[in-house]
């Protein structure tokens, strides 16, 4: 990776407890894992906390942005319910590290609109244009990394890395490799958005891929408890209340991210595989047993197979796969030993 030319930093109004600073990062190229390289890449990061505490990297799902918290907002943020003053991850205590993925649709460099040819992303390009992030804000060693979903595969493969630049990992719902058929899920999504690209209605695959996406990232008693009853009444064919929230979760997506770097980030998923027995890093694991895309038995097989210190935390959750955005109770004492656990 090509040596960082420049970084633009904004220090933003806050509280005395919490100094907020933005910025872009640019870099003049990045080799890929998989081949090739990009030119000119910009990496978007925010880090909020206590002014001068230990870092903590918070990454989550591949809708996930550099806003993590804000404590001026408690509203905004997506771990707004486990991130921020006083909540699991303590912005009183720790300064956060957000970034938007290269390869997404946020402030980070990632394809084009209409672009067919981006280059593959792996999650060890992720973890290496984070090292660059924290090379040029002079963060030598992060306390700790708090990962959720694409966000703790990165984690991994960031442990693998470079075990000396991290304290302590905290992976929710990842494992060291994809499932056939978490993998063949996603396969159908990119498919369906791909195809509506080809008929010049890209959004309008996306949104159709996104809520099927959802009913893998939820389980059968969530909704088994959430649409109880038949169609909607009203003129015209039959609406279904599941059929409506699936559709609308989709039209939020789809009005916020590009469906080129839906493909991207959708396919790095499966293209992650790191070996466990080359982690060195401490580590601990949250297994979700209801998760229909990383199961419980896949974490198991990771813990099983990692040299270093490794405690696995099994949940239950009726949000399956989204428990690491809907179960801040649950989740509190895993954040509070895996945190304790970076400071030894």
């Amino acid at each position: 990776m090509s040596r960082a030319t420049a970084t633009s930093v904004t220090v933003l109004p806050a509280a005395a407890t919490c100094r907020v600073e933005e910025g872009l990062l640019a870099l003049p190229a990045l080799a890929l894992h998989h081949g090739g390289q990009l030119a000119g890449v910009t990496i978007a990061w925010r880090l909020a906390g206590a002014p001068g505490a230990p870092v903590v990297a918070a990454l989550g799902g591949i809708s996930a942005s550099r806003l993590v918290f804000d404590a001026e907002e408690p509203g905004r943020g997506w771990w707004r319910e486990l991130v921020g003053p006083g909540l699991a991850l303590d912005t009183t205590r720790f300064r956060v590290l957000g970034m938007d993925w290269l390869g997404g649709s946020g402030g980070t460099t990632g394809p084009r609109p209409g672009q067919q040819d981006f280059p593959a992303v792996d999650t060890r390009d992720q973890a290496a244009v984070l090292l660059a992030v924290c090379d040029a804000l002079g963060i030598g060693r992060l306390h700790g990394f708090a990962g959720a979903s694409y966000g703790g595969m990165v984690g991994l493969a960031l442990a693998e890395r470079a075990p000396q630049r991290l304290g302590h990992l905290l992976a929710i719902s990842a494992a060291h490799r994809s499932n056939p058929l978490a993998t063949g899920w996603r396969s159908v999504q990119r498919a369906i958005v791909r195809h509506a690209l080809e008929l010049g209605d890209g959004p309008g695959g996306l949104r159709i891929a996104r809520a099927l996406a959802m009913t893998t990232y939820r389980t059968r008693a969530e909704f088994n408890a959430r649409f109880p009853t038949g169609p909607l009444s009203g003129a015209g064919r039959p609406e279904f209340p599941v059929e409506r929230y699936l559709f609308a979760r989709g039209d939020e997506f789809a009005a916020t991210h590009r469906p080129e770097g839906f493909l991207c980030l959708s396919e790095s998923i499966d293209l992650h595989a790191v070996d466990p027995r080359r982690i060195r890093t401490p580590v601990t694991l949250a297994a979700v047993i209801e998760d229909q895309l990383v199961t419980v038995e896949d974490v198991r097989e990771l813990a099983g197979r990692l040299p270093a210190t490794c405690r696995l935390h099994e949940l239950h959750s009726r949000y399956g796969h989204d428990a690491f955005l809907k179960e801040p109770a649950a989740l509190a004492p895993v954040f509070a030993a895996a945190l304790a656990a970076g400071s030894a």
